[in-house]
């Protein structure tokens, strides 16, 4: 028989979980505020500069600096600051950057205390509740950027066929629920004849799209405005209509009517992209690793009136308005992308 841990033995396992959670704390509050990026350019400053530099109050950033480098962002030379190679990591230009780590840390907590509030009154709010923090939302498509763009482009742009056909006519792609435009930006990174269009809920999230879009010099061919996924409308018919990981976000609402309305706004042959993470249909696949935090995304999604989706189940509500879908798989199961087309 396995002997099961003792009191004592669980309480020393679950201090160091909260002690992940205060640093991934103040690795945020570096993030946000700039002071990662300033120091990196400073290299190496007292907590006074750094906070001149950054635009912040300096008592502030003593405290910070005290604690980061107590948690091993900082080095300490007397009074003065440097990056150690954790905090470089948190610098949201370093490559492999750490810093949707930190991001979605907070995101959970945030969420994690508006579902323990709202379990009392079974309330869900919807999304605004992401707009709740103001320090979050300008951070959540940077966030996506950092944690998919990569295996986007070198996973899963090559392996959906469609998008090299719709570029290969220089055709039109809409994405729903743009957040950034990153997802836009990779496509149109990797396709050279693509052009696009992205529609999102949140002003915050269509100015920083059309800013790292001309940034990009991608502003001649992709476009973002304002624009409600539930109930969008379009100048004309697009060849790709995509929803990023966004899908679920609408569901609820009336999935059926939706798909109907996703067909109809494609030209004949055109294909609605969708890309969601696969919820499991047997419940003892959360414990696998890939698959854990999908749980406790769900929970976050109920929040906001959502729920995660089966692969299957959203081909067959699209094979029921007459559209052909198909199931790619990547990330070893986890990720899932629907492809359903128009007939010709």
């Amino acid at each position: 028989m396995a002997v099961q841990p003792g009191r004592n033995d669980l309480k020393a396992q679950s201090w160091p979980m909260a002690r992940s959670a205060q640093s991934l704390g103040l690795a945020y509050i570096g993030i946000v505020n700039g002071l990662f990026a300033t120091l990196r350019r400073l290299d190496v400053a007292e907590a006074n500069r750094l906070a001149e530099a950054a635009g912040m109050d300096p008592g502030y950033v003593r405290c910070w600096c005290d604690a980061a480098y107590a948690f091993g962002y900082l080095e300490a030379e007397g009074e003065r600051f440097r990056l150690s190679e954790a905090g470089a990591a948190m610098d949201p230009q370093a490559p492999e950057t750490l810093m949707p780590v930190a991001v979605q840390a907070m995101l959970n907590m945030h969420m994690a205390e508006r579902a323990a509030e709202l379990m009392r009154s079974g309330a869900r709010p919807g999304e605004q509740v992401m707009a709740e923090r103001a320090t979050l939302l300008p951070w959540f498509g940077p966030m996506l950027e950092a944690s998919f763009s990569a295996f986007f482009a070198e996973t899963i742009g090559p392996g959906v066929p469609i998008f090299a056909e719709v570029d290969a006519r220089g055709g039109l792609v809409v994405d729903l629920g743009c957040g950034n435009g990153w997802y836009l930006r990779a496509l149109a990174r990797r396709f050279p004849n693509l052009r696009g269009v992205g529609l999102d809920g949140f002003a915050e999230n269509i100015a920083q799209a059309q800013r790292l879009a001309e940034k990009d010099g991608l502003g001649e061919r992709l476009r973002f405005a304002p624009g409600d996924a539930h109930e969008f409308t379009l100048d004309g018919p697009a060849d790709i209509i995509a929803m990023n990981r966004a899908l679920h976000h609408v569901w609820e609402a009336g999935g059926a009517v939706f798909i109907r309305r996703l067909r109809d706004n494609l030209r004949p042959g055109g294909a609605a992209v969708i890309w969601e993470p696969d919820w499991p249909a047997d419940r003892a696949a959360l414990r696998a690793p890939a698959r854990r935090g999908f749980a406790f995304q769900n929970l976050t999604e109920y929040v906001q009136g959502n729920h995660l989706l089966r692969a299957e189940e959203i081909a067959e509500a699209f094979a029921a308005e007459g559209m052909q879908p198909e199931i790619h798989r990547f990330g070893e199961g986890p990720e899932a992308v629907v492809v359903a087309r128009r007939a010709s």
